[in-house]
């Protein structure tokens, strides 16, 4: 499925302590249309839903809808804060190109 690297845990981990722990949630790592490139990835704090696969570290649980993990199969879900830019960030082998910003990208052919 993804990786997700140890400086994705701890933002997502500070991120639910901001919460009240009503429900378990996690971050929801998903593909929708849209962007400069076709596609682009959206994330969101959200709870289990049937048929998500689910990358659980540290504690941490990262969900995938089943359509967006054929386009994620690969990736690694890492989170930079730096001067060009602070945030969840993807690097995803299926994408044939990738706008500026990195938040929006064109499949592969063969994904």
């Amino acid at each position: 499925m993804i990786t997700v690297t140890e400086s994705a845990v701890r933002h997502l981990r500070s991120l639910l302590e901001e919460h009240a722990p009503a429900e378990r949630k996690g971050l929801r790592v998903q593909i929708a249309k849209g962007g400069c490139s076709g596609l682009q990835y959206d994330m969101l704090l959200d709870t289990r839903h049937e048929g998500d696969a689910v990358v659980e570290r540290d504690g941490m649980e990262f969900l995938v809808d089943p359509e967006s993990a054929r386009l994620l199969r690969g990736a690694t879900l890492d989170y930079h804060d730096g001067l060009t830019g602070t945030g969840f960030q993807i690097l995803n082998p299926n994408a044939a190109r990738t706008c500026g910003c990195g938040t929006s990208f064109e499949p592969a052919a063969s994904t």
